[in-house]
């Protein structure tokens, strides 16, 4: 192994360390929200637009809501919604990347000309279209966005399995006489593990500002639930009286998106999918 692949292999693990430690303290601060929260989030006071203060770390918003309970709370819907919606993704894509790329022939042909379609329209218009046409609520949001990431998910799956099928394991298990489905699952899906790992982490940071925006423009989870792009939305027109309305959301934004994006290139200096 040569010294820059080593370098490579260990700067990968730091990130991957890294990015753990960024993951498990987001997800461990939302997910126990309504301990952590000081204050109920829906909860208004008259103390509108508030500076930080003691009792309000980050202020309060225009109805008196505190922002930090907001954003705490607001990340448990937020990362909700992209988890879900990227493992139903994730799903559809390794599965009909699987069925498209080990079949091959009509049945190839047929699933990726479908996924063209899907393909051929910028994300963002996609969801925004679909969202609108069934309603902005979280299952619709959810299935939105599994719906407009599986194409992209499902050709990463397609490309090594193109390759892997062939190789000399698979015809030896084949020769024995090995089911079909069985040579998928146990013998060609695992090899191609690397590089689903680092498109999914890719695409949990993508879905972050697909969530976010869509919610930022109204169509996301209905009120009276926070979310970081309704706290953005809602906190736009208060920004010089207010700032931290908008700063708080944006830089949870930030962060969350930062996190899945050192989990990638972690993984992918990790697990040499650049063949590097």
């Amino acid at each position: 192994m040569t010294d820059t692949r080593k370098s490579g292999r260990a700067a990968g693990r730091s990130l991957i360390a890294l990015g753990l430690f960024m993951l498990l303290g987001m997800v461990g601060v939302t997910a126990l929200g309504p301990w952590v929260a000081p204050f109920n989030p829906s909860a208004t006071s008259p103390d509108s637009l508030a500076g930080p203060s003691a009792q309000h770390w980050l202020g309060t918003d225009s109805i008196g809501r505190d922002v930090l309970s907001r954003l705490i709370i607001g990340g448990r819907t937020t990362l909700l919604i992209t988890f879900v919606a990227v493992a139903v993704a994730l799903a559809g894509g390794v599965v009909l990347g699987l069925l498209s790329g080990y079949v091959g022939g009509l049945v190839d042909q047929v699933v990726m000309r479908a996924l063209d379609v899907i393909f051929a329209f910028p994300v963002f218009l996609l969801a925004i279209a679909v969202v609108a046409a069934l309603g902005p609520t979280v299952p619709n949001l959810i299935l939105t966005i599994a719906v407009v990431y599986t194409p992209r998910l499902a050709r990463v799956v397609r490309g090594p399995v193109l390759s892997v099928k062939r190789w000399d394991h698979v015809e030896a298990a084949r020769s024995v006489g090995v089911g079909e489905f069985r040579i998928a699952v146990r013998h060609v899906l695992p090899l191609v593990v690397s590089p689903i790992l680092v498109e999914t982490s890719l695409v949990l940071a993508q879905t972050i500002f697909t969530v976010t925006a869509l919610s930022f423009l109204g169509l996301g989870p209905p009120p009276p639930d926070p979310n970081w792009g309704g706290m953005l939305s809602e906190g736009r027109q208060f920004m010089e009286l207010a700032p931290l309305t908008v700063i708080g959301p944006a830089c949870a934004i930030v962060f969350a998106t930062l996190t899945f994006i050192v989990l990638a290139n972690g993984l992918r200096e990790r697990l040499d999918v650049t063949g590097k």
